[in-house]
């Protein structure tokens, strides 16, 4: 049996991030270690004070970083450094297993010797917008899947799609992959997948590991994201140019307006397409950050220490 490791990068943890702690500790298959790579130990400590944490759980591991020395590739590459494990799931600090087998069933789709990652099943939360329950839906639906190079052209940049919000990666292709692209704003899970894609290995979507992960972000916040979205896409051109995300953007708004327009959740459209808008010009700036003043593209960034 597959040894596992749980990655988790952690930046001002709250109470959320406790339950995944528990729910990672009851899952079916059982996890080696929980290294967990926390930016900033004040707003760790400031969390665990005068609890049982430390004694409780006896197979975290916890290594501190500054804030300057967060990277989406680097700091990730940097907690795999830490695992022996054949397999490493990388996780982030808001997503929450929806039952004790996400792991197990992230396994189950990692078998095969020719798939590099195994990601999971996105839920949205029961207080969650209509809109947003669509959305998670679109871009995880209920199917299992296994896309390989021979699916970009039917799939185009889909085929790459993956989430470090939760993915089980085997760690022996991992290595011979060169792991995490070093330095990067946003997206090194898309660049990884995108790269053992090319190299002939798979990526399977498993639906039957969920987790609970969704947001309510404001429109300046999707603007931000989105900005390094774009930026990401921008210095990347060997993944994303051959293979641009606009088309599929345009058809989640289209069927998104179309499902509350049928569902009687016509008052959220309006603000679904002003967000959308945001979205996209987020995007576009993005992408086009080299023509941009250095000061404004700082101001855009939801990530200024990347610059700085």
């Amino acid at each position: 049996m597959d040894t596992v490791d749980v990655i988790i990068p952690v930046y001002k943890p709250d109470h959320k991030f406790l339950t995944l702690i528990e729910r990672l500790e009851h899952q079916s298959v059982p996890i080696n270690r929980i290294i967990v790579i926390n930016t900033e130990q004040k707003y760790f400590d400031r969390l665990f004070y005068g609890t049982s944490f430390p004694k409780e759980y006896h197979n975290i591991m916890v290594k501190h970083i500054a804030k300057r020395e967060f990277d989406h590739g680097r700091t990730r590459n940097r907690g795999v450094k830490y695992s022996e494990s054949d397999v490493f799931v990388m996780m982030t600090q808001d997503a929450i297993p929806a039952d004790d087998h996400m792991v197990e069933e992230l396994l189950a789709q990692l078998r095969g010797e020719r798939v590099a990652v195994a990601y999971a099943r996105q839920l949205a939360d029961e207080n969650s917008s209509e809109a947003e329950k669509y959305t998670r839906n679109f871009n995880y639906p209920a199917q299992s899947a296994l896309k390989t190079k021979a699916d970009l052209e039917r799939l185009g940049i889909k085929t790459f799609f993956c989430s470090n919000v939760c993915a089980a990666y085997n760690r022996r292709i991992f290595d011979e992959l060169g792991g995490f692209v070093k330095h990067t704003i946003f997206n090194e899970d898309m660049i990884y997948a995108a790269g053992a894609v090319e190299a002939g290995y798979g990526i399977a979507y498993a639906a039957e590991a969920r987790v609970y992960h969704s947001h309510s972000y404001t429109c300046a916040q999707q603007f931000h994201r989105n900005f390094d979205l774009g930026v990401s896409q921008a210095e990347h051109p060997e993944v994303f140019a051959a293979y641009p995300s606009e088309g599929e953007g345009m058809r989640l708004v289209k069927e998104t307006v179309g499902h509350l327009w049928k569902s009687g959740k016509r008052r959220q459209i309006p603000y679904v397409l002003l967000q959308s808008g945001c979205k996209y010009m987020g995007y576009l700036c993005g992408r086009n950050y080299r023509r941009l003043p250095f000061k404004l593209v700082i101001g855009m960034s939801d990530n200024r220490d990347y610059w700085l």
